[in-house]
């Protein structure tokens, strides 16, 4: 039985996520902002960078649980939510007003501006650079700017960059959410995986019975589709011209079989 027909549920692939990309951005940049901007201070950039670290690793971590638990894929997921929206941007906005630094209002043409630069790996339509600037030349590039801009510049780009991947987050748990009320938990797969196994069994081991509508000989085989879906049952060989079914009794240890509908169209 494939991963994909079994009971585990969807898994891996965290490096691809967006949420991801951005909090990995982040980490690193925050790693460099603190070595750069806060290094008289241990015990903050510690706890600065243990939160952006726990951002990114509860990220792939979720990942990894969410084979056999979604509850325990968006634990983890609302932890890393939790560690960047909760603690690393209080630090953040905490650095720049003990310090005298303007915090840049969200909807500031200059937290616009940075918005979008961040939206992007890799921006391929910046304007030549003049004076020596310091530019954001997009999500990539987050932790050359923050070791080169002013002060304000570099912990209002980190500001915007924790914002993004909380905001992904918390719609990655929402589509979490969706998907096990959708689709079930682990349990649930395990218990359909079990059920059919257990059918396709009963149907292996079974004598196929003659068409109770035609006399023909009788296929037998698991339903697929619909609120039978799993099911076993017997159905005439020469369907369509011939629609006579037999419903398989799998609680049977002998697999018998039972007349629930029979019909004949010629």
């Amino acid at each position: 039985m494939s991963e994909a027909e079994g009971p585990l549920l969807p898994h891996g692939g965290y490096r691809k996520l967006r949420s991801y990309k951005v909090a990995e951005a982040v980490y690193d940049a925050t790693v460099v902002f603190c070595r750069r901007l806060l290094a008289h201070d241990r015990r903050l950039t510690d706890q600065m960078v243990q939160a952006a670290r726990s951002g990114v690793r509860n990220i792939s971590e979720g990942s990894g649980a969410a084979a056999t638990s979604r509850k325990s894929e968006m634990k983890l997921t609302n932890v890393a939510r939790a560690s960047l929206s909760d603690e690393l941007l209080r630090d953040y906005e905490s650095f720049l007003v003990q310090n005298g630094l303007r915090v840049w209002p969200k909807e500031s043409r200059e937290a616009r501006a940075m918005r979008i630069r961040l939206a992007q790996d890799r921006a391929s339509d910046l304007p030549p650079a003049s004076g020596g600037a310091v530019r954001l030349t997009g999500l990539m590039g987050l932790s050359d700017f923050v070791s080169k801009a002013q002060p304000e510049f570099a912990g209002n780009a980190m500001v915007c960059a924790v914002n993004q991947a909380a905001y992904l987050l918390r719609r990655q748990l929402e589509s979490q959410g969706r998907a096990f009320v959708e689709k079930g938990g682990f349990t649930e797969n395990l218990y359909s995986a079990r059920t059919k196994a257990r059918n396709a069994k009963a149907v292996a081991g079974l004598s196929a019975p003659s068409c109770p509508a035609c006399g023909k000989p009788m296929v037998c085989r698991t339903a697929k589709t619909g609120f039978k879906n799993g099911q076993p049952f017997c159905g005439c060989s020469i369907y369509p011209k011939c629609k006579g079914i037999l419903a398989i009794s799998s609680a049977s240890p002998t697999g018998q079989t039972s007349r629930t509908s029979r019909t004949n169209t010629k």
